[in-house]
């Protein structure tokens, strides 16, 4: 079932010759155009109405990043070629280019979330009212809508809100069963199943990268990893060390929420230029979003069981090593209605952090932080994180860590999260190959 109408795309087309360098300051004149300030800005808010229109539980938000991030990318792009375009690659070299990522940003917002037209307007006039009037302001209005066109144009019914019939299988070892209890959520309600036949926006296809096989349910493997979820995943485990328990729940936040946040320290502390960080924030939200297409894709092609109802089902899977417990739970006492392998966070996190260190390096310490989580499902209480922040030598070291936490918190086995890590690694690394390039 659609959660959202279309929206209506307008196109504009715009011509303009450059401008003669007697009449155009220098970009390096204007402090803020070589700074991240703008895309920063405008990150923060869109992710911000995203949030608080459907709290991540639909592809709206991090899609809308993703086309607006494009759309600041192309109009920047197309004043002063740098990289590779993605939807617009028209040129415009006398357009000011903050106010040309201020107004793309602007029309992908407001057609994404017209509701929000007032506080859009005002942070539009935010960056376009200290550009004096001229030729140079008006061309990077002109440039800025005909980029956002562009994008909004190319991804015009891309799927992302579509809905896909999904049919129970008969329940057996390894099968994804109902367990609405435990998750929330209405009677025979399957999470996210038209993901998976959403178009990507840099992978040739959902299945580009589909995951091998997880083990076979009577496999050692199987075994090791069913064990290890039950002690350490258990809802006050003796085993799981109190570090092991806040790491399982401080990474909760999701990825869209948590990576754009982390994007938006970064290059503000290391003040990353304009169009490196409009093609940093294009490129991890772009990854982001085909992750969550390619890592559905392989959850609904496998439809592999959750802990929750392994455990708990142990005694028919046909595995003499598998010890049921009928009145296990984990962690946070919360399971996600949809199928288990591979975890969809750990893809996600590890996309983000594949775009990072082509970046800044893998090898680059930092500190994130994470206020506060739900304390179980969508919707439950918050409550605070103490500490708030974890640190981290490297991305790739973080990207793991978000993986295996799902462990911890009792909602992956082992295996679920370590193939996460794998995909997200492949289709980051596929971005970065196949958009934005360098010139």
């Amino acid at each position: 079932m659609k959660l959202f109408s279309a929206l209506a795309v307008i196109a504009f087309a715009m011509s303009h010759g450059p401008v003669a360098e007697s009449v155009v300051p220098a970009e390096s004149s204007r402090p803020e155009a070589v700074g991240p300030d703008v895309v920063v800005a405008w990150n923060a808010l869109v992710l911000d109405t995203a949030n608080a229109e459907d709290g991540f539980m639909t592809l709206k938000g991090v899609r809308a990043a993703a086309m607006m991030h494009i759309a600041m990318h192309d109009a920047l792009n197309s004043i002063r070629r740098r990289y590779a375009g993605y939807a617009y690659t028209g040129q415009s070299a006398g357009a000011d280019p903050v106010a040309a990522a201020a107004q793309a940003a602007y029309e992908v917002a407001a057609n994404q979330y017209p509701a929000r037209q007032v506080a859009l307007e005002k942070e539009l006039r935010r960056w376009l009212e200290p550009v004096a009037d001229s030729q140079r302001k008006s061309a990077a209005v002109a440039l800025g809508k005909a980029s956002a066109a562009a994008i909004l144009e190319k991804r015009r019914d891309d799927g992302w809100d579509r809905g896909s019939e999904y049919h129970w299988h008969p329940m057996g070892p390894g099968v994804y069963a109902e367990f609405h209890e435990h998750s929330g959520t209405p009677q025979g309600f399957v999470f996210g199943a038209g993901w998976a036949t959403v178009k990507p926006f840099v992978l040739e296809a959902p299945d580009q990268f589909r995951s091998p096989p997880p083990p076979a349910i009577d496999s050692e493997a199987y075994t090791q990893a069913y064990n290890e979820v039950k002690e350490f995943g258990r809802y006050e485990s003796v085993i799981r060390t109190a570090d092991q328990t806040h790491l399982a729940m401080w990474w909760k936040d999701f990825a869209e929420n948590s990576q754009n946040r982390l994007a938006r320290e970064l290059v503000a502390n290391e003040r990353t230029d304009v169009r490196a960080a409009a093609r940093l924030f294009a490129l991890l939200n772009m990854s982001i979003m085909d992750g969550y297409i390619g890592v559905f894709d392989s959850k609904f092609f496998y439809n592999h069981w959750r802990p929750y109802t392994a455990i708990r089902w142990a005694e028919h899977d046909g595995n003499p090593h598998t010890i049921a417990d009928p009145s296990w739970n984990n962690t946070h006492r919360h399971t996600y209605a949809f199928p288990s392998y591979p975890s969809a966070h750990g893809t996600v996190c590890a996309a983000a952090a594949t775009v990072f260190a082509d970046t800044f390096g893998d090898q680059h310490p930092f500190t994130m932080r994470t206020p506060e989580v739900e304390s179980a499902g969508p919707g439950s209480p918050k409550i605070a994180m103490n500490p708030p922040t974890r640190s981290f030598d490297s991305f790739s070291a973080a990207a793991m860590e978000c993986a295996l936490s799902r462990v911890y918190l009792g909602i992956h086995f082992r295996y679920d999260s370590t193939e996460g890590n794998r995909l997200g690694q492949k289709i980051g690394s596929y971005a970065l190959s196949n958009a934005l390039s360098p010139l």
